[in-house]
Formats: structure tokens, sequence, C-alpha cells
């Protein structure tokens, strides 16, 4: 997860992410983005708050995904 230290959502959304963590067997790392702005692909999948509904379908899609390539 690239993270900033201080932030409050950050911290919201780690104990978030690691709940889901916990149930789709995913790696989740803290990375703070300031230590290398170079870091972001581009690809912003939330801005502010997680939203829980959002997060469950790109993980089920991901996890559908990695069944069909295997």
């Amino acid at each position: 997860m690239f993270t900033r230290a201080g932030c409050h959502l950050c911290d919201e959304a780690w104990q978030i992410l690691e709940s889901a963590r916990q149930q789709y067997g995913f790696t989740l790392q803290a990375v703070d983005v300031d230590i290398d702005p170079e870091l972001i692909d581009g690809k912003v999948r939330f801005r502010g708050r997680i939203n829980s509904v959002l997060l469950s379908r790109l993980l089920r899609a991901e996890k559908w995904m990695d069944k069909e390539n295997s």
C-alpha cells in the first residue's frame, strides 16, 4: 500500500486492507510515497477512503483472473 506518514486515511485504509488480507491471503506491505515519488505507476484505485464494496469486487476479480491463468 502506498502511504504517507501521519495520514489518518492511510491508517484507516491499512486496517481495511489488513482485514481483507486475512480473508483473501494476499501480501500487504506499506511503502512511503514521499521516499520515491516515481513509485506510483498511475493506477489509482481509491482516493480518500477505501470503498469496502469496491475493494471486495476488485479482489474477487483478481482471484478469478489468477484461477483462469493457472
